[in-house]
């Protein structure tokens, strides 16, 4: 199987966020720190699609699970 190594800013581009750095780090300081007790793609942060998206990476272990997964620590982490 062939790995992917998709940039942060990458998966920000397919969530329809902005997706420079400080786009970026503004998002993660205003939504951080979510909950230990909801799974990323339940946070309150994302529509619909973009719940499925990153439900379907984490699932599938698609290649985007590595990314998603900085995603998650990102955003778990406060201040």
């Amino acid at each position: 199987m062939e790995a992917y190594d998709h940039p942060f800013s990458e998966l920000f581009d397919q969530l329809g966020l902005a997706s420079d750095p400080d786009s970026i780090k503004r998002f993660i300081d205003h939504h951080a720190p979510i909950p230990e007790d909801v799974a990323l793609p339940d946070a309150p942060c994302w529509n619909e699609g973009q719940s499925e998206l990153l439900r379907e990476a984490l699932e599938t272990d698609a290649d985007w699970a590595e990314v998603v997964d900085h995603l998650d620590a990102s955003l778990r982490k406060s201040g």
